[in-house]
């Protein structure tokens, strides 16, 4: 349980490279990000003080095109989970076939305790300490926890002013209104549900006989919940960080978010029983969505997992001890660079849209989403069933496999 999220993310590489039959020497240059930016920066608050925060920006692997990935603001952001997270991002991308690399960015704070106009000043000292390793052709950024469209149009509006010009493809999953794609802020959950729905299918399940659990009721977790019960699944339990609810006769998770909008979370929902966190995680249901933080299934809590079939939501939800013992016990999980990657490919959507000064109406967006989510989830079944391994190891083979291709096609100069 200890293991950091670096560490995890080496060890599937690792596991990934010895399958693939990856060269030492290609995945020596993988383990390391090409580059590593921290920042430090002084912001005026409103008060008058001058407070000096940390920020970061890994960029991993570019080979496949701009270095693409979220940027949060969060306490216990620290340099190990920045470097994590952007090699996920890399082989996020390489899975869904997009041309970018990855990267990943963040600041350590506490954006709950900041007024709007301090997050703006300070979105807008990182957006020009890092401007020079950002663009459109070179690292687009986009959100993760705690940061939103907001925060995406100062950074498009800062870049802007120091480049002479407005550049909307600098970020993406801005306000529609500033080039922002339709459907955005719903497509990370959006993906979660296909590739959901297409788990349940493999196992022969069908969706008004299946429960539903998710640990984490933010953007992610709620239209994931929302999508799967549009479907027709039964959502029994959700969860946020201050609790959770179960109700065995199902949620709706419409009204549970208008709950949760006017009390502050998802506890006392009327009608529903209190759980905790990790009670939610130990419940007895078929489909499992940890689509909170990392780390929450481990080899303390393994055991207890009862759900047949666990859908990454979060990044890094399980930890490669939890992941063998899961794959022997016949669970599906499936992993987070397939899981949650819809962000990322309507984020593709978007980039284009910026670059092109095109707008797509929402039912193309998520058209060609569910197309690609599907697509690239019958990659990863065909591949683990012909290599007798798990869905994680198969997604991983794939995504690196494309990566080192390009890395060879390219060469290394100088």
């Amino acid at each position: 349980m200890n293991v950091s999220p670096y560490e995890m993310a080496l060890t599937q590489l690792e596991k990934a490279a010895e399958l693939a039959g990856i060269e030492h020497d290609y995945l020596e240059v993988l383990k390391k990000p090409m580059r590593e930016v921290i920042v430090h920066l002084p912001v005026r608050m409103d008060d008058g003080s001058i407070r000096v925060f940390t920020g970061y920006r890994v960029q991993h692997n570019n080979a496949r095109g701009p270095f693409k990935g979220g940027i949060r603001y969060h306490p216990k952001v620290t340099l190990d989970e920045i470097r994590a997270l952007a090699m996920w991002m890399t082989w996020k991308t390489a899975l869904m076939d997009l041309p970018f690399g990855g990267a990943k960015g963040g600041i350590t704070c506490n954006p709950r305790e900041l007024s709007r106009s301090e997050l703006e000043r300070l979105t807008r000292r990182y957006a020009w300490a890092i401007s020079s390793i950002i663009g459109p052709y070179e690292d687009v950024p986009a959100p993760d926890i705690n940061t939103d469209e907001s925060v995406m149009a100062w950074i498009a509006d800062t870049y802007s002013r120091l480049v002479g010009r407005w550049e909307p493809g600098v970020v993406t999953s801005k306000p529609p209104q500033l080039w922002g794609a339709e459907g955005r802020r719903e497509a990370t959950g959006f993906g979660v549900a296909i590739v959901a729905r297409e788990a349940v299918k493999e196992l022969g399940l069908r969706p008004r006989e299946t429960t539903v659990a998710v640990q984490g009721f933010g953007n992610v977790g709620y239209w994931a919940a929302r999508f799967l019960w549009e479907m027709g699944f039964k959502v029994v339990a959700v969860s946020d960080s201050k609790g959770g609810i179960y109700r065995r006769e199902g949620l709706n998770p419409v009204e549970v978010k208008e709950h949760k909008l006017e009390e502050g979370s998802v506890v006392g929902f009327p009608g529903a029983e209190a759980i905790s966190n990790e009670e939610l995680l130990e419940l007895e249901v078929a489909v499992l969505i940890p689509a909170a933080i990392e780390r929450v299934i481990h080899s303390g809590n393994v055991d207890e997992i009862k759900a047949r079939i666990i859908v990454e939501g979060a990044n890094g939800p399980t930890t490669p001890e939890a992941d063998s013992s899961l794959f022997d016990r016949g669970i599906l999980v499936v992993p987070d660079i397939l899981a949650n990657a819809g962000g990322v490919t309507v984020s593709y959507f978007e980039w284009i849209q910026a670059l092109t000064r095109e707008k797509w109406p929402r039912n193309r967006v998520l058209k060609s989403l569910e197309e690609k989510m599907v697509r690239a989830f019958r990659e990863v079944v065909e591949d683990s069933r012909k290599l007798e391994v798990d869905l994680r190891k198969a997604a991983m083979r794939i995504a690196v496999l494309r990566v080192v291709n390009a890395m060879k096609l390219r060469g290394f100069w100088p």
